[in-house]
């Protein structure tokens, strides 16, 4: 069949890896807000789990929410940023990520749980575009060989935005709702409720800062890679048609659902697990302060992982990540006290890496496809939201502790992939 070649080159609005510089410092800033948006729910699922009066189960549907939104806007987001760009996907993105911050006032006002769930999702929904747009931005400001540093460096500050959360959520809500308890009548729970309405009003004002920052800033245009179509305007790279037929990348995309589940399980249910007597016994605000701890190591650990990247290859070094981290989470589960507190926190030093690595990684040699690759890897986040609902019932049943058997199977398909599934 006849073909023709479009040959397009990667092009910049100024040119010059200066230019590229300037725009990996102003993505920062982005990765610094997901992150700082997604940890506030680890203070939210304890805040509203006292003031419904719910199980580990229906607590964990907060989770379900704000990560099912990656299930369901991942490809649309894919093809959007592929029409509009990477920059105004941005934009688009901030935009309904303050949307969902501003759903959070009425959704207090009315201390209804069933819409606190729905304005996560659409705030979700707008964080989801961002990663979509952003993560293979930042893929293409430079050369392939670095490509698993650089964006381990961008990711070291979202995990920064991680690490200031706990604090800003136990000052700001848990702090002030901290005569929250079991079985509130409605007029209470309604005022315990409100104690949200401030912190998301400030990052929705954030967010449409950012949105206008970003719609007006210079940033390079990145045009991906050359495309070969046929007379049907199918596009072809390396005689393939679509990402999904590139192994390496449909395994990342199961590394990434059991990544961000077993990440996101063990932050979720951390204020609970440091609050069990035989554990460290610590009050809510009081525990919320050490999550710090546990982002605060994934935040030192991308800066680490992005030095040693330049002497270590990406797929060693994650294996060996996998590998202590579940080691750690085994320690927590069979002992108590101090050992079992820190033996968990010490986890997210481990998992630093994981995120930008399985990402890199899977989009290697993507091509005309890079775009669709990063769909379906922002698709596989909804790990965040089925692992965490999996490990709430086990917990229901078998106990909080030792639900944490399901991170260590996670981490050991991660510890799989870094070995041999990532190889192309």
């Amino acid at each position: 069949m006849a073909s023709t070649m479009q040959s397009t080159q990667h092009t910049t609005t100024e040119g010059g890896s200066g230019n590229y510089r300037f725009a990996l410092v102003s993505l920062t800033s982005l990765f610094f807000m997901w992150g700082f948006i997604t940890c506030l729910n680890d203070i939210l699922i304890p805040h509203l789990k006292a003031v419904f009066s719910l199980n580990y189960t229906e607590a964990m549907l907060i989770q379900f929410c704000f990560f099912g939104a990656y299930f369901l806007v991942s490809l649309p987001a894919g093809k959007l940023v592929k029409k509009m760009g990477y920059q105004k996907g941005i934009v688009c993105g901030l935009l309904i990520a303050c949307l969902g911050c501003l759903l959070f006032y009425p959704a207090a006002a009315l201390a209804t749980y069933g819409l606190f769930l729905g304005a996560l999702f659409v705030l979700a929904s707008g964080i989801t575009i961002l990663q979509v747009a952003a993560n293979p931005y930042v893929n293409a400001l430079g050369s392939v060989e670095t490509a698993s540093s650089r964006l381990n460096l961008t990711q070291a500050f979202n995990a920064l935005g991680t690490t200031v959360a706990p604090y800003f959520g136990a000052i700001l809500i848990l702090s002030v709702a901290s005569g929250a308890v079991e079985g509130l009548s409605h007029a209470q729970a309604e005022a315990e409720a409100e104690v949200v309405k401030l912190p998301y009003l400030i990052l929705a004002g954030m967010l449409g800062l950012l949105a206008l920052i970003f719609a007006k800033l210079n940033l390079p245009t990145i045009a991906e890679h050359n495309e070969v179509s046929d007379n049907n305007g199918i596009v072809t790279h390396n005689g393939k048609t679509s990402a999904w037929q590139s192994t390496h990348l449909v395994l990342g995309a199961v590394g990434i659902f059991v990544y961000v589940g077993a990440e996101v399980s063990i932050g979720s249910f951390l204020v609970n697990f440091l609050g069990e007597e035989h554990i460290a016994g610590l009050k809510e605000a009081d525990a919320a302060k050490y999550i710090t701890y546990y982002w605060g190591g994934a935040m030192l650990g991308r800066f680490i992982g992005s030095a040693v990247m330049q002497k270590i290859p990406a797929g060693t070094l994650l294996a060996f990540n996998a590998l202590v981290a579940a080691v750690l989470v085994l320690i927590a589960m069979s002992s108590s006290g101090a050992v079992a507190m820190w033996s968990i926190l010490a986890v997210g030093l481990f998992n630093s890496i994981m995120f930008p690595t399985i990402f890199s990684l899977a989009l290697r040699g993507l091509g005309p496809h890079t775009s669709q690759g990063s769909g379906i890897l922002c698709l596989a986040i909804v790990g965040g939201a089925i692992v965490p609902l999996l490990q709430g019932v086990m917990a229901d049943t078998m106990g909080l502790q030792l639900a944490f058997i399901l991170p260590v199977v996670c981490y050991g398909f991660i510890l799989f992939y870094g070995a041999k599934g990532s190889k192309m």
